[in-house]
């Protein structure tokens, strides 16, 4: 039960995105915010034994952002979730999106074993989205089954 709980929360935390993998300093203000409106279209999990299992979710994605270029995108995130015996949970994956004028971005997610917050960083982009080096933070503040919303941040240029 734990571990459905716990890989429920990653699964809404995978929601975030509009970019990346890299930590920001805590004392640096963000300079984008915004919410990743996720759902889950598939997920599934390998029990390999001993209390290891992994977890490949794709989910369809929507930013929104008021106060930067990521006002409203759509696309697709796909992380593995790993799950080792101790209950420690970590999840990488990538999220690729495009906007209205049919600029893409794609963005690395990442979420450390123990973390509460999904790391995000750019890895490429066309148009307006082309050569952005952005990166910030992410988590999950709701979730309603295949549901979730996602509250980002972080430093965009």
């Amino acid at each position: 039960m734990m571990y459905a709980v716990r890989l429920h929360q990653i699964i809404a935390y995978t929601a975030i995105l509009p970019l990346g993998v890299t930590c920001l300093s805590p004392a640096r203000a963000d300079t984008c915010t915004g919410y990743d409106v996720l759902v889950t279209q598939s997920a599934d999990t390998a029990d390999l034994g001993r209390g290891l299992k992994q977890t490949t979710v794709k989910q369809s994605s929507v930013v929104l952002s008021n106060d930067s270029i990521y006002r409203m995108l759509t696309g697709e995130c796909s992380v593995t979730v790993l799950q080792t015996p101790d209950g420690k949970s970590q999840m990488q994956g990538f999220c690729a999106r495009r906007d209205k004028d049919g600029d893409t971005g794609s963005i690395a997610v990442r979420l450390s074993p123990g973390a509460d917050k999904i790391e995000w960083k750019n890895t490429g982009g066309t148009g307006k989205f082309a050569g952005k080096q952005d990166s910030g933070w992410a988590q999950n503040v709701l979730t309603d089954g295949k549901m979730s919303v996602v509250k980002w941040g972080g430093d965009c240029h």
